[in-house]
């Protein structure tokens, strides 16, 4: 059971109206290494890998959840006032013809989210690697998105969000030293 507050896990604050920022932060929306695949893959992976370290996919997993959370506030808060002319320039005016201003799962280029993003093989140490590899993957992305950004309100959010990935990719690193450890063991029955 989770206790949900009513508040985003960090504060989102956007300077300006700009949709092509928007564009660009679909990418962590709906894309192979945002926010909603990261959540999925963390908490579908949690079944099959061992007890010492399922709490570890359970929390972060939830944690990504979080993020979406923000992302699409951020979103939202760089097109609610945009027009269909600078939603056009910004390059979502098919994305404007099919959904207006909502929010839909796709990356940056308009590719709709697909469950081959979420990477489940079954063994322990190759899902933690391919979520050490996730994490990474997403903290480039928004030092990316940064490094395209103007807005300086925005991009604290965003640093924000890169440090997380930091932290949950340095978790993960933990976790496989932690089942390394464990393989190594001799075991007697």
């Amino acid at each position: 059971m989770w206790l949900y507050e009513k508040k985003l896990q960090y504060p989102v604050k956007v300077s300006t109206c700009n949709p092509m920022l928007a564009k660009f932060l679909v990418e962590q929306y709906g894309g192979a290494d945002g926010e909603l695949a990261a959540a999925l893959r963390y908490l579908n992976q949690r079944y099959t890998i061992p007890d010492k370290v399922i709490g570890l996919l359970t929390d972060i997993g939830t944690e990504e959840f979080a993020h979406l959370e923000m992302i699409a506030t951020m979103i939202y808060k760089l097109t609610k006032d945009a027009t269909p002319e600078q939603m056009k320039q910004a390059g979502l005016d098919a994305h404007y013809a099919n959904h207006d201003s909502a929010l839909f799962y796709n990356n940056a280029a308009g590719v709709p989210w697909t469950a081959s993003y979420i990477a489940a093989k079954g063994d322990p140490i190759a899902d933690l690697y391919e979520d050490i590899a996730a994490e990474e993957k997403a903290r480039a992305t928004y030092q990316w998105i940064i490094n395209m950004s103007d807005d300086p309100d925005l991009n604290d959010g965003l640093r924000y969000l890169r440090e997380r990935e930091i932290i949950h990719s340095q978790r993960f690193r933990e976790a496989v030293e932690i089942l390394k450890d464990e393989q190594g063991k001799k075991r007697v029955f």
